[in-house]
């Protein structure tokens, strides 16, 4: 993987995540709208904790993304409304501006830079 600066896709309409089925073990991929902050991107379980790559995530926090033409591996942390609260309130801002919708629960990507 080469590095890529994140900042320069952010205005892509989506990317593909691919967690791993914590009951089946076979990699998932779906379809979603991110945000970019500061070197990060994050994503919004309109189910919350009750949408199945949350609990993917929850139980094998390794991902796989691709944005445009570029593919990253990373780890993937759902926010905490009490200890995240101020970076929640940003991504929600964040994701309204980009889409017109910022809310359910902010899950937060962080990639793996090449060395």
């Amino acid at each position: 993987m080469r590095d890529i600066d994140l900042a320069s896709l952010a205005d892509a309409e989506v990317l593909y995540l691919t967690t791993t089925g914590r009951v089946s073990g076979q990699a998932r991929t779906i379809e979603i709208w991110f945000t970019y902050y500061e070197g990060r991107l994050y994503l919004n379980a309109e189910h919350g904790h009750d949408a199945q790559w949350v609990r993917n995530i929850l139980f094998q926090p390794s991902i796989h993304i691709r944005l445009q033409q570029h593919d990253f591996d990373g780890y993937a942390r759902v926010l905490d409304r009490q200890q995240d609260q101020a970076l929640w309130h940003i991504v929600a801002d964040l994701s309204r501006d980009k889409y017109g919708w910022g809310e359910g629960l902010p899950v937060e990507i962080n990639l793996l830079q090449s060395t």
